[in-house]
């Protein structure tokens, strides 16, 4: 992703700064949409993983990107504990 847009960017609900998700919380996201455990905040199921995504800042929201452009709806947007790493 682009860093001048990630500079500008902001969560279009809570104003948050956005930021990579980083890519072990990506694989753990992955993880729950490959088993219809991810929803989106309109409670659809999330049905693709991702190859990139942003979080807030504070890890409330994930927003996909797809061919890189955010997908920054806030209806298409998934709550930031979707991402949070399994405990072993």
């Amino acid at each position: 992703m682009d860093r001048k847009l990630l500079d500008i960017l902001c969560c279009p609900v809570t104003k948050r700064p956005l930021q990579p998700l980083a890519s072990q919380d990506l694989e753990a996201l992955n993880r729950r949409i490959s088993g219809g455990q991810a929803y989106y905040m309109d409670d659809s199921p999330v049905e693709a993983t991702m190859d990139e995504a942003l979080i807030t800042d504070n890890g409330s929201r994930i927003y996909r990107v797809d061919d890189g452009i955010p997908v920054m709806l806030e209806a298409r947007s998934i709550p930031g504990k979707a991402a949070e790493r399994d405990s072993a």
